[in-house]
């Protein structure tokens, strides 16, 4: 099979497409023939080396962390599961971008009808981490006051639709050139970061989703009221201001679900989640892909399209 992989750690000029065995799903484990592959910021985090749990020992490597496509085989003991089902889930740091991949039964779920590969491979990893941001750890209910950073990427633009499905207040930061893209998502109020000031528009937050980190976290800490929380994708929040103090800051990174990933699937076949795709590359371009996703504004996700 074809694979995008690394063999050391840089740019996007270390990713190589090589042609390697099909791996043998273990106990417990499937073996997917992948049809799309999602592209996220962890991947180029994982390429440079700065994703703490892939160090030199792990390489070479399968990028990919998210991906769609159909069972091909079954591990012992796996059930719940026949060949032909259409699944998508949440991979391990070892291989998405790729025409085959193995997933451990249980972080995978069926594909909702109706939506296509390109859609489900949009999914897993960007929709577990907004769920787990504002549920699990923010512990968002109806009524209160979110804001969201970031909100037009990819975990963003699915913690909008989450946290308003949950009837939630939401306000979100974005780019004036993003702003029609978030309030389709009905939020409350967008806020242009180059023209305004978040801390001047909403005060008094039950909870601060941060995607950004940075001068951004730190002003943020003056929005949370007292016993406020925020939630960072990218570490245990800072306190370099007094405005954190009798507030929460919680660190996490996004673990697989199945059962948390069906319940995202039937809020999509419900119409109230949609995952948006800005544009796919094949799987030979997998270099290009991450690098425009580094280097570009990027509404929803980018995704690999894979045929076999």
């Amino acid at each position: 099979m074809q694979a995008a992989r690394i063999h050391r750690f840089g740019g996007p000029d270390v990713i190589r497409i090589e042609s390697i065995s099909i791996p043998e799903p273990g106990p417990g484990e499937i073996l997917v023939r992948v049809m799309g592959a999602g592209i996220n910021p962890v991947d180029f985090k994982i390429r440079e080396g700065l994703f703490p749990a892939v160090g030199e020992a792990q390489l070479p490597l399968t990028l990919g962390r998210e991906m769609a496509g159909t069972v091909e085989r079954l591990g012992k003991g796996v059930t719940g599961l026949q060949l032909g089902d259409k699944v998508f889930g949440m991979i391990g740091a070892d291989g998405g971008y790729a025409e085959y991949a193995v997933i451990k039964a249980q972080h995978v779920t069926i594909i909702p009808t109706g939506l296509d590969w390109i859609m489900a491979a949009a999914v897993p990893l960007a929709a577990h981490t907004a769920w787990q941001a504002l549920f699990d750890h923010g512990k968002l209910e109806r009524g209160q006051r979110v804001l969201i950073h970031g909100g037009s990427g990819g975990v963003g633009h699915f913690a909008i639709q989450l946290a308003r499905e949950c009837g939630a207040v939401v306000f979100t930061t974005g780019s004036e050139k993003s702003a029609g893209f978030l309030q389709s998502f009905g939020i409350d109020r967008f806020i242009d970061y180059k023209t305004e000031k978040f801390e001047e528009v909403c005060t008094d937050l039950d909870l601060v989703i941060d995607l950004i980190a940075g001068d951004t976290q730190q002003r943020s800490w003056g929005v949370l009221r007292e016993g406020g929380t925020m939630v960072s994708t990218l570490g245990e929040p800072e306190r370099k201001t007094p405005e954190a103090k009798g507030k929460q800051g919680i660190g996490f990174m996004a673990q697989p679900n199945g059962d948390q990933l069906a319940d995202i699937a039937a809020l999509i076949t419900k119409g109230s989640v949609r995952p948006i795709v800005s544009r796919t590359f094949p799987l030979a371009k997998a270099a290009e892909a991450q690098h425009y996703l580094e280097r570009e504004h990027v509404d929803g996700k980018i995704v690999l399209a894979l045929s076999n």
